[in-house]
């Protein structure tokens, strides 16, 4: 097994869904829906056709996977909510742990995915017991470190866009039958362990800014469209480019709707994240998070009000 073949895209022809015991079915979807969301359209309409989804224009693979929703573990676990840093080098230590060299996006969902089908694939061609045993091991430590870490909330936040949900309904289902197949530790994994606190109440607007663009930090996902959004809804203007300068304008044209808001919007991610298809122990702690993040949302909305 190599780093390269691990990141091949899936262009053979699979099935919408594995079939019970298909398990070269299986693998195939699950690199397929990988491989979906880095393969820009015109070269992905041959997977997407293959696995059932309406292909996706050049527009909305862009807006979804590049502007709004880049399928970063990094972007979802790092304390600043942007590429590389800890996040990065933690999921580069599992390559390098499997005796692989990280490729550049070791992060990438689309990475993650098609090495977690690589080690599914070595371990049913294996002959030796242990070492179908260490693949599987690894093959777990994948799913419930680097997957169920941040995926369900990643998925939740792609299934409120209308092009990206019928996309992410079939990974989560995929990947809810690996859980279901190899169960989930009871301790929750170490990006959360870890995590930087949460938002404060006594925070100042620097770290209120800092903090509000990170999921890690807040407990939820706030995408430049969710700001547009939330422009129309209280009546102010939303500067384009990074979230941070975005949300800045934002409150200080109108500080107490811009909070009151972002308290609302935490509100329904704890409902997102109590009810998602992919629960887990990690699940609770996001939730729990999101929670926390809303109260002191609605404490600072009334104080500035």
């Amino acid at each position: 097994m190599t780093a390269t073949h691990a990141l091949v895209p899936a262009t053979r022809e699979v099935g919408v869904a594995a079939a019970p015991g298909d398990d070269a079915g299986r693998w195939e979807l699950i690199r397929a829906l990988g491989a979906l969301c880095s393969v820009a359209p015109p070269d992905g309409w041959v997977i997407s056709d293959a696995i059932g989804l309406r292909p996706w224009s050049r527009a909305e693979h862009t807006a979804v996977f590049v502007l709004d929703l880049p399928p970063h573990a990094s972007i979802h676990l790092g304390p600043e909510g942007k590429l590389g840093g800890d996040g990065a080098d933690r999921v580069a230590g599992m390559w390098r742990a499997l005796g692989l060299v990280p490729p550049a996006d070791a992060d990438h969902l689309a990475a993650l995915l098609a090495l977690y089908a690589e080690l599914g694939q070595a371990g049913d061609a294996c002959q030796g017991s242990d070492t179908r045993r260490r693949l599987d091991h690894a093959r777990h430590a994948l799913l419930a470190e680097h997957l169920m870490s941040w995926l369900p909330g990643y998925l939740a936040a792609a299934g409120t866009q209308h092009a990206a949900s019928g996309w992410a309904a079939l990974t989560a289902a995929a990947i809810r039958r690996e859980v279901d197949r190899m169960g989930l530790p009871g301790e929750l994994p170490a990006a959360l362990r870890e995590a930087p606190a949460p938002l404060g109440a006594g925070d100042g607007l620097g770290e209120l800014l800092d903090a509000l663009p990170a999921p890690v930090r807040t407990g939820f996902v706030l995408t430049q469209a969710d700001l547009v959004g939330a422009g129309r809804q209280i009546g102010v203007g939303v500067r384009r480019g990074e979230r941070r300068f975005a949300l800045r304008a934002m409150l200080e044209q109108d500080p107490s709707a811009t909070l009151a808001w972002l308290g609302a919007h935490a509100r329904r991610w704890v409902s997102l994240h109590r009810h998602g298809t992919l629960a887990g122990p990690a699940q609770d702690w996001w939730a729990d998070r999101a929670a926390s993040t809303s109260a002191v949302l609605d404490s600072l909305a009334r104080s500035v009000a």
